[in-house]
């Protein structure tokens, strides 16, 4: 028989094997709580700042609510060009960053800024000559000279116009972010959400010595923020303020591999948005204050859960990356995993909170009953994805860094035409159930994306393909 003493030490290496697993789980969560808590803060008001333009033309009415919610599918493309390049930097930017080839780093940077703002300029001519027109397409419901139409015409071609100006600002956020500096990029997109949040509201309801704008009112606010913000982020990468800086750009090696990385994530984008169009379609079938009520459902879910999804994100890609980048893919692996149950725990969480207070939430954009009442329906079924779309994004985020942007983008598309669009057509048109079936198709959607995006972390193919991304730009530690 084993001992007493044998016996007791084999509890206590037990126990010790257990207590160095949840302080290396708890030290994971606090270096991606220290990352990603300035995102929050910045993603949080960034979300008010949308969340705000929703309730103020809600005051103006629910047409004016669509036509925002319409025009905002449009701006999605811009911002998915940003993101995508984005992405592309953080990787990068994260990955040599670890390694310590801040040459290649400030390359990268360099050259994602750059791109940014060449590839706003279209968008600018697309809003000024086609953006009524581009909002009556939508539904057959609509006409160029419809109060919709009109209205999100005007926004439309307002934001679009400082479109290189958001590009810069996003891309420029994420190189520094991707450096490992988190807070600078928070200090200037809060003042900058400030801006657009107080001229939203006084250029928009004309309070005070302000002109009445309405709409207008409301994309001039936007349109100041985005400028603010590359404009400061900029200047920020210039100066001292960050580990980032700029260069002459001379690797193609470096642009190539932005752009693979990036390219799948702007196509990711796109189809996204691409795939909104129809959805909305189905949306506005039932009715213009269906539609109303899905954009503010919507907003509800993003503002209290938005920011830290996002947040997890970034702070996730940092990690991962700056691992991956250090020569050790098995730490990189288990941060990715840990930071995905940090995800889970916490926004999972506020899921709860909005599932119940779905009502008493929507009741803040909205007194009309019947649109009331399906926003509640939107935001409780938001509220129900909440914890397998918080693993998609961290998860995604985590792939990011690992150079994968493929994965995200097939998991996503198919989530989107299987659940979002199959189920909410067949069950809500085709077979009749109306509303309910849309309800259960943004469940199906990420639940979906999230399966096939985990499986593809957990094979571990981002490995090997960020290992030889490294290899062929020179930023293998130990290389010269």
């Amino acid at each position: 028989m084993p001992s007493p003493t044998g016996s007791s030490g084999g509890r206590f290496e037990c126990y010790a094997v257990r207590s160095l697993g949840r302080r290396r789980l708890v030290d994971v969560w606090r270096r991606v709580l220290d990352l990603s808590w300035p995102v929050m803060v910045e993603q949080f008001l960034r979300t008010l700042m949308r969340t705000t333009d929703v309730a103020v033309t809600g005051l103006f009415s629910p047409a004016a609510v669509a036509a925002v919610g319409l025009a905002d599918l449009y701006a999605r493309l811009p911002l998915r060009i940003g993101l995508g390049l984005g992405s592309g930097v953080i990787a990068l930017s994260s990955q040599d960053t670890g390694s310590g080839a801040t040459a290649n780093r400030d390359e990268a940077i360099t050259q994602a800024i750059l791109l940014g703002a060449v590839a706003g300029i279209p968008f600018i001519v697309f809003g000024y000559f086609f953006g009524q027109w581009a909002i009556a397409i939508i539904s057959p419901e609509l006409t160029p000279e419809s109060e919709v139409a009109r209205m999100g015409g005007i926004y439309l071609a307002i934001i679009f116009a400082t479109t290189p100006a958001r590009h810069v600002a996003l891309v420029a956020a994420r190189s520094i972010q991707g450096a490992g500096d988190t807070r600078t990029p928070m200090s200037v997109n809060v003042v900058s959400n400030a801006l657009n949040i107080v001229g939203t509201v006084v250029l928009g309801l004309g309070l005070g010595p302000a002109p009445y704008l309405h709409i207008v009112g409301v994309g001039i606010a936007t349109a100041v923020g985005n400028v603010f913000s590359a404009l400061a982020l900029v200047a920020a990468i210039y100066g001292s303020w960050t580990p980032a800086g700029f260069v002459r750009p001379t690797q193609w090696t470096i642009t190539r591999q932005l752009l693979a990385i990036s390219a799948p994530r702007i196509t990711e984008g796109f189809l996204t948005t691409a795939l909104e169009f129809p959805f909305n379609s189905i949306l506005l079938y039932f009715g213009t204050d269906v539609n109303a009520a899905y954009q503010i459902g919507r907003r509800v879910y993003q503002q209290i859960t938005s920011p830290l999804s996002r947040g997890y994100r970034t702070g996730t890609s940092i990690v991962v990356g700056q691992t991956l980048g250090e020569g050790d893919p098995v730490s990189a692996r288990y941060n990715g995993w840990a930071a995905a149950a940090l995800g889970v725990l916490t926004v999972g969480s506020l899921g709860v909170v909005l599932f119940f207070g779905a009502e008493w939430f929507v009741s803040f954009f909205t007194d009309d009953p019947a649109t009331r009442s399906y926003a509640a329906g939107f935001a409780a079924a938001y509220a129900l994805a909440a914890p397998v779309t918080v693993l998609y994004v961290v998860l995604a985020g985590a792939l990011t860094s690992g150079s994968d942007t493929k994965t995200p983008l097939i998991g996503r598309i198919s989530g989107m035409v299987v659940g979002l669009l199959g189920v909410s057509y067949v069950g809500g048109i085709v077979l009749g159930y109306g509303v309910p079936a849309i309800y259960v198709s943004i469940v199906v959607y990420y639940l979906w994306a999230t399966i096939y995006v985990a499986i593809g972390f957990h094979r571990g193919a981002w490995i090997e393909r960020t290992q030889s991304m490294m290899d062929e730009r020179g930023s293998t530690p130990g290389e010269d």
